[in-house]
């Protein structure tokens, strides 16, 4: 793989050590010069663990919620897919202010990255305010179109109401660690995770079940933890924002900039656009499923959940295209963007293969600490290991949405997950399940195909490189 040294000098050790600490630190290098490699592991590791931390938050609400039985986790995949809508929003925001602020640390243009920054932020408390009013007040009537049982009505409406009346805090930490990102802080972006992630796991079991003073709050106290957590990450991201090393947020940039904001939300409609599309096919993957009734839902729940505390670091990885596609076209040098790409998508087929062999070799013993249930087991064990087959190509299928992102251009993911999700999957995963008669099998195996189309098609539009001609 071509790698270029010469350009920046080594002024640090090289060595594995120095990297992971340098990484952990925060680095202050250049990224559109010197080692691609170099530039991938210092940018993919703190991305990485990030993504690990956020994916921490849904395998401990998992965990302890469990103990609350089948229909209090049954609400809480119930709420988990309607949310997943506001995350749509949330990331797609995300993507276009990573792209803008990677563009315009690219061109060394500090100020400008520094007030897309500001008008990301008032975007997402905006739009976080209207739904989350929504939210609070049609949280039944959104658990019961979902399909969901009177007892997970019953059980799922205040926590439904309390994650949707908190939201900002969710948005809020998308889209800020989104712009460290783009300014190539990826350490602060991974401690305001952890941090949140921290004071999540020693919330949950005290406010679920209430031992010595602490008021025992059942679901509902999952969702008062993790908002608690967040909140407190988000403080400690906007602190970090008025001191930062590489965007610096001064009083000056706080206004708001109608041109800036137009051409955020311009950007942000194609990455809304193919979360929405990807989100609304899983939303409709729950309902086919909850048709199965609330012990295969629950062991769906269970097994995305491991999906994603492993599928959330993969994203990490990918990231870093994002970050290197931005700077380096910023900085106008579109090949290396382009091998930048190559590099973090072998990386993360590696990693993926090795997660494809464990969930297949070890599926019921991963999923069984979570479910007692033994029809829940069944389903959750089924579901972890169809849907890994698909893991190595959608380790290359991450990384080539992510570098389209990166370079601004969110219209060609959101074209291609309408076709893949909408126009086959949901179909495939219908007449797998229902006209074939696989039943919950069906759907898995549409999920694991579907998700390999994608990565397969992503390719092939990357190498086109129409990508490179985006301007933002």
């Amino acid at each position: 793989m071509p790698d270029e040294t010469s350009s920046q000098p080594r002024d640090r050790p090289s060595g594995l050590g120095s990297v992971v600490r340098e990484a952990l630190v925060g680095s202050e290098r250049d990224f559109t010069e010197g080692s691609l490699s170099r530039a991938v592991g210092l940018l993919a590791l703190p991305m990485v663990l990030e993504m690990a931390g956020e994916s921490a938050f849904a395998v401990v609400d998992a965990f302890f919620v469990a103990r609350l039985g089948s229909a209090a986790l049954a609400a809480v995949g119930l709420t988990e897919s309607v949310l997943e809508i506001i995350y749509a929003i949330a990331i797609g925001l995300s993507m276009s202010t990573t792209a803008m602020v990677a563009r315009r640390i690219g061109e060394k243009n500090e100020r400008a990255a520094a007030r897309a920054a500001v008008q990301a932020i008032a975007v997402g408390i905006a739009t976080s305010l209207i739904l989350g009013i929504a939210g609070i007040i049609w949280a039944p009537e959104l658990l019961r179109l979902m399909g969901a049982e009177p007892e997970t009505i019953a059980l799922g409406t205040t926590y439904t109401r309390v994650m949707y009346g908190t939201m900002a805090v969710i948005v809020l930490l998308f889209l800020n660690n989104a712009i460290y990102r783009g300014a190539g802080d990826a350490a602060m972006a991974m401690r305001s995770v952890w941090l949140a992630n921290a004071i999540n796991i020693v919330l949950d079991p005290l406010l679920i079940f209430g031992p010595g003073p602490f008021p025992e709050l059942g679901l509902t106290g999952a969702a008062v933890a993790t908002t608690i957590g967040r909140g407190t990450a988000v403080a400690y991201q906007l602190w970090g924002l008025s001191g930062g090393r590489r965007l610096r947020v001064r009083r000056a940039d706080l206004r708001l900039d109608i041109v800036t904001i137009r051409r955020l939300l311009r950007i942000s409609a194609g990455g809304v656009g193919q979360l929405l599309v990807s989100q609304a096919s899983y939303v409709g993957l729950i309902r086919m499923l909850a048709g199965f009734g609330s012990a295969v839902l629950a062991g769906y729940v269970v097994a995305i959940r491991v999906v994603i505390f492993v599928i959330l670091p993969a994203w990490g990885l990918s990231n870093a295209a994002a970050t290197l596609v931005g700077q380096n076209l910023g900085a106008r040098k579109p090949e290396r963007a382009e091998r930048a790409v190559y590099v973090t998508g072998t990386w993360n087929m590696l990693f993926m293969a090795i997660i494809t062999v464990v969930f297949v070799a070890f599926a019921p013993e991963i999923i069984a600490p979570f479910l007692v249930d033994a029809d829940s087991l069944a389903a959750g064990t089924s579901a972890l290991r169809i849907i890994s087959y698909g893991y190595m190509f959608y380790a290359w299928g991450m990384v080539m949405l992510q570098a389209f992102n990166g370079a601004g251009d969110t219209a060609t993911p959101t074209k291609l997950n309408f076709v893949i999700f909408w126009l086959f999957q949901l179909p495939f995963a219908w007449t797998l399940s229902r006209s074939l008669g696989l039943g919950p099998e069906g759907v898995y195996w549409a999920i694991a195909v579907a998700y390999s189309l994608s990565a397969v098609v992503g390719v092939f539009l990357f190498r086109r490189g129409r990508w490179k001609e985006k301007a933002i």
